[in-house]
């Protein structure tokens, strides 16, 4: 399968291969004999509908043709079936008058894509394991790798590599839990008929439909929902969330692997121009994928509206929104995959950075131990003209607070460790553990 050019950066081969053509024609035509046999199981028509229906290859379908037709009906689904009651016709007429019985158009439409989306989670969930697999390693082998925390792009007090790390993992494991269970909730069968009551199949409507839902591998809802599309839009928006995390774990380390920064890199890619670049490539990807999904997830909450027992325009273009909010997901995925299971962390440089702060991060330490000792005002005065003579360069922040007698022996023998990151992490690794879930 190949990726059009344009869709490159939002899309994965495999994630094209679940929503291909040859991927739901696969699954209409499956519809259509697993129907039939449920059907034949309960005594509505001959079993030999089912063979009949079985016996049309797939290439007796013709994209261009369906999509045609879409235009003038406002589904694949009715050029499809009518296409499917002429191939069975032609082999076995006596077949062809209980294809497609008692179903709807929208019934085959939206339980043949149910079955692509079953598909394209087997696709995410790989990536994930690399994924978080990659994060846990990453924690663990940076837990005592000291760098600084950044607030509002700006240098902070001290944290940990193993923490920033451990946060990623955290955030990426609870929002695909919410895209698994949304998964679980959207990959039921559709089948309620022209008007969703069955009343085509009598008294075997929920036997029909509890056979359908087993024959293909989904759960059954218990009734049509074809109005109601709360399940979909939870999935879009899980998604939308989840590429949101893994958009934030793209912008941290492209702001690490800052030629001013560097303390960390992904692999990368190469420039076209300049042959000293290592540019942030799969975090590229990531970000120009997950750039796409908010309008995605908008437009497809946007058109939950639908009236009555079925809807008009509304569920007609779901397919199209759901597909590219989870191709986009799922590119930003495996981008994100390799960049961490290639990350390089350079702890020399961020501790390197953290000594070119001359010691201001450690402020807040020197409140707290200055505070009490000298009265709030004192020591804030102190602090502050420390903070400015290690700004001029005329000393380190700990060197102009020892320059003050009252401060220094307020200090005592803690003033030569003041500026020890490793003495200042609090919680760091307590909250790592946490978040890995030990």
């Amino acid at each position: 399968m190949s990726v059009r050019l344009l869709d490159s950066l939002v899309t994965t081969e495999a994630l094209e291969e679940a929503f291909s053509n040859e991927a739901l024609l696969s699954a209409m035509l499956r519809f259509e004999v697993a129907l039939a046999r449920a059907e034949a199981r309960a005594g509505v028509m001959p079993s030999s509908v089912a063979d009949a229906i079985a016996g049309v290859p797939l290439d007796a379908f013709d994209a261009a043709s369906l999509a045609r037709g879409a235009r003038r009906s406002g589904t694949i689904a009715t050029t499809f079936v009518e296409t499917l009651i002429a191939k069975v016709q032609a082999a076995e007429p006596a077949a062809a008058p209980f294809v497609h019985w008692g179903t709807t158009s929208q019934d085959l439409a939206d339980t043949s894509f149910v079955m692509c989306l079953a598909r394209a989670r087997a696709v995410l969930a790989p990536d994930h394991e690399r994924l978080v697999t990659a994060l846990r390693r990453l924690s663990d082998q940076h837990r005592d790798t000291v760098m600084l925390a950044r607030t509002l792009l700006q240098p902070a007090a001290p944290t940990t590599f193993g923490l920033k790390a451990a946060g990623w993992f955290a955030a990426t494991s609870r929002s695909f839990a919410a895209v698994a269970a949304a998964f679980d909730g959207a990959c039921v069968v559709q089948f309620g008929g022209a008007a969703g009551t069955l009343a085509a199949l009598g008294p075997h409507g929920v036997r029909v439909g509890e056979d359908l839902a087993r024959d293909l591998g989904l759960a059954y809802p218990g009734a049509p929902w074809h109005s109601h599309r709360e399940r979909l839009a939870s999935l879009v928006a899980a998604c939308g969330v989840y590429t949101g995390t893994l958009a934030k774990i793209a912008r941290d380390v492209t702001l690490l692997m800052q030629f001013e920064v560097a303390e960390a890199a992904e692999p990368g890619g190469g420039s076209s121009a300049m042959p000293h670049k290592r540019n942030p490539g799969g975090c590229a990807v990531a970000l120009a994928a997950a750039s796409r999904v908010p309008g995605l997830v908008a437009a497809l909450l946007g058109g939950m509206a639908q009236e009555h027992e079925r809807g008009v325009g509304g569920w007609q273009g779901e397919a199209a929104t759901i597909a590219d909010t989870i191709r986009a997901c799922g590119s930003a995925l495996a981008a994100m995959a390799t960049v961490v299971e290639g990350l390089t962390v350079h702890p020399d440089r961020m501790k390197r950075n953290l000594s070119e702060t001359r010691g201001v991060v450690f402020a807040e330490r020197a409140m707290a131990v200055l505070a009490p000792a000298l009265g709030r005002e004192r020591a804030q005065r102190a602090i502050a003209a420390a903070i400015d003579a290690a700004a001029a360069g005329r000393a380190t922040f700990t060197e102009a607070l020892r320059a003050d007698a009252d401060v220094a022996a307020a200090l005592g023998a803690g003033a030569s460790s003041l500026e020890n990151p490793e003495q200042y992490l609090g919680s760091a690794e307590a909250f790592r553990r946490r978040l890995l879930g030990e």
